[in-house]
């Protein structure tokens, strides 16, 4: 099984197999981690993008890192929160299950998320957090390829939400 981890950091400085971009569906850049994630890979990552045709919503893509220490960026468009009833929350879950599945099929060990949708995008980080935390863990129990996982928090207030949605989790977990 593999390890889950939670920490507060800047994910461009991660030196991982993958991190991911809570990309736009362009994956032409944009704000908040997108735009970080493009500055700090440098011009050729927009150049990789430009050649993608797009990403739909709750799905994922896969390009080089470039100038990053992380190897690969996965790009995941998450969805933007309209109250709940637009199935905002089966598109989360996709935007995880997909950035794994796809890490795992190119043989990355070690991934890095942000907070997906939690932005601009104005997903609750509570729910957000919850729905993060059980996919990922739930896809750590059975993987064979993918060994660490960790969720970067971007601020101690989003860093808190995702211990206790893990502490959530854990306890669940324990009563099964």
């Amino acid at each position: 099984m593999g390890k889950f981890k939670i920490e507060m950091g800047d994910i461009t400085t991660y030196a991982v197999d993958g991190i991911v971009n809570a990309a736009n569906t362009t994956l032409l850049g944009g704000g908040g981690v997108d735009g970080a994630i493009h500055r700090a890979a440098g011009p050729e990552l927009l150049e990789e993008c430009k050649t993608l045709g797009g990403c739909d919503t709750g799905k994922a893509k896969i390009t080089k890192g470039y100038n990053l220490p992380a190897h690969y960026v996965l790009h995941t468009p998450g969805p933007i929160w309209h109250g709940g009833y637009n199935y905002e929350d089966v598109l989360l879950q996709g935007c995880y299950e997909y950035c794994l599945k796809l890490g795992e099929q190119h043989g990355l060990k070690t991934i890095a998320f942000p907070s997906i949708s939690t932005g601009v995008y104005g997903y609750p980080v509570e729910e957000a957090a919850k729905i993060a935390v059980r996919t990922i863990c739930d896809f750590l129990k059975w993987t064979q390829v993918v060994e660490e996982v960790t969720m970067v928090c971007h601020g101690e207030g989003t860093w808190k939400v995702y211990q206790e949605a893990y502490r959530e989790y854990q306890a669940a977990e324990s009563e099964k």
